[in-house]
């Protein structure tokens, strides 16, 4: 007799289906497993048979196989575990043969009860694509899962309870879908934060157009505090974004056990000793990196110059395309990068290069080599540069300014403008060139002022195109139609240190 049980293994955030084939027959006694199993597949044999033995189950002294089909393609993970057992209980009709619309997933236990796996949900959002109706997880998985419509998910604490489940003697309630609804809380309230108008009217020009920033000024400004304001700024995820969040999360592991949802939008913000693949992705069995935690949210790399830079050059294309590709040799896995790059920055390593109060103790070979780390088209990424300067003690005694939430009206009104104008889920940062000619064309007058910026700072294509975008967001926060020469002179502003001298 031959059993088969519906499972799935991921592709970096998408789901591949996978069938579990289970085959007993005459032979010498073993359970041997084929269709390329990695180790953690391959060591699920031990797990399995004694999960089974545990649960009350038989081994028949049999040879037993397992196929998992489709057979080319590379099988990971310790989900596979449940399955497995599914087929060969199914195989020796120890429990009834699983609905073909069922889907199992699961790691075991030696004593037979269930353990979360990682990337239950993106299984699930991929699962009702393939014609799975129902979805059976361990019990710490089950809220996750329930977050995709369309299915009827079962969690299970045990092999003893599932085959109970599956025998009609004990039926497990489905899990009630979880409430899909983001949160805008922020960390830290803009109110909070004294002074600095320049940076936080920065701050809102990049939140309105998906534009990354990098503040500079010398330490103890209150760069990483603006930068953590960003995300509140931001609109409340929807229930898509919500998704791909969470999904994100689920695969790499860090999702926290009462908490299956991510409701805010991740601020990420990793130390600057991170390796390559710990940026953008990868190692031996791929995963997400931090750029693909911060999807739909922020990526803050404080002390940017401190990055190695052959990390940082690896961000260039993941932040130009949306999607980081890894490739290995028998597959080739894409995760999204859709976040905006926050960068911080001392003018100097003593940090005070042009500071009126505390003189710079850096010699100007020194300064030179410190702001050389950051390469051209790295800087080139950045849409906007606020200078953070020193407060003065007066400063500090002043009313508290604008609340996230007030900014935030203005910056969510922008874009719906851009959605109007561009479509659902577009921002001016992503606008195309045909796109930037259409919605963002220059007067005659405008057009000589962006042309002296051009000759002055010797400003490239690229750095041309993003000042425009950067002036149209600037005209919707204004609620304007077209771009007006102020617009793009309040744009300049944003570009002036970075085209030019060294930041």
């Amino acid at each position: 007799m031959v059993a088969r049980v519906r499972t799935a293994t991921l592709s970096g955030l998408a789901m591949q289906p996978v069938t579990v084939e289970v085959e007993v027959s005459s032979g010498l006694p073993g359970l041997s497993i084929v269709g390329l199993p990695d180790k953690a597949v391959d060591e699920s044999r031990e797990r399995v048979r004694a999960a089974i033995r545990q649960a009350g189950g038989e081994l028949p002294a049999r040879r037993i196989t397992v196929n998992l089909a489709p057979a080319a393609t590379r099988k990971a993970g310790s989900g596979l575990d449940l399955p497995i057992a599914v087929g060969i209980l199914a195989a020796t009709e120890q429990v009834p043969p699983p609905d073909e619309a069922t889907l199992f997933l699961g790691e075991l236990s030696l004593d037979g009860t269930l353990q979360p796996v990682h990337g239950t949900l993106p299984v699930a959002l991929g699962a009702a694509a393939h014609g799975v109706r129902a979805l059976v997880v361990p019990r710490g998985n089950a809220a996750e899962a329930a977050m995709a419509a369309g299915l009827t998910v079962f969690g299970m604490t045990s092999v003893t309870e599932l085959a109970a489940h599956l025998r009609g003697e004990r039926f497990r309630r489905p899990e009630l879908p979880v409430k899909l609804e983001g949160s805008p809380t922020p960390a830290t309230d803009l109110s909070e934060i004294r002074g600095q108008a320049h940076a936080k009217r920065a701050l809102e020009v990049a939140a309105a157009g998906g534009h990354n920033l990098l503040l500079t000024g010398p330490p103890g400004t209150g760069k990483s505090l603006l930068a953590k304001a960003l995300p509140g700024l931001l609109p409340p995820p929807s229930r898509e974004e919500l998704l791909e969040i969470t999904a994100a999360h689920s695969v790499a592991g860090i999702l926290p056990p009462d908490q299956p949802l991510v409701r805010s939008r991740p601020f990420r913000s990793p130390h600057h000793s991170v390796s390559l693949a710990g940026l953008i992705g990868g190692g031996s069995h791929p995963r997400p990196g931090e750029v693909t935690l911060a999807h739909r949210g922020v990526l803050f790399l404080d002390e940017l110059p401190q990055f190695p830079p052959s990390v940082l050059e690896g961000l260039r294309a993941p932040l130009e395309d949306g999607y980081v590709r890894i490739s290995r040799v028998r597959e080739t896995l894409e995760f999204p990068t859709g976040c905006m790059l926050v960068g911080s920055q001392n003018p100097c390593p003593c940090g005070f290069a042009g500071d009126p109060a505390r003189p710079c103790s850096c010699s100007p070979l020194t300064v030179s080599r410190y702001q050389q780390r950051l390469s051209g088209p790295i800087r080139d990424r950045f849409d906007i540069l606020a200078v953070v300067p020193r407060l003065a003690y007066g400063e500090l005694s002043l009313p508290e300014g604008e609340s996230t939430a007030r900014v935030r009206e203005r910056v969510a009104a922008a874009r719906q403008r851009q959605a109007d104008r561009l479509g659902p889920d577009r921002v001016n940062a992503g606008m195309t060139l045909a796109e930037l000619e259409r919605h963002a064309a220059v007067s005659s007058e405008t057009g000589s002022l962006l042309e002296r910026a051009v000759d002055r700072w010797h400003l490239s294509v690229r750095g041309c195109h993003r000042v425009l975008r950067v002036a149209r967001t600037i005209a919707d926060l204004a609620g304007e139609v077209g771009v007006s020469e102020t617009h793009v002179a309040e744009a300049l502003q944003y570009r002036e240190r970075l085209a030019g001298q060294p930041a």
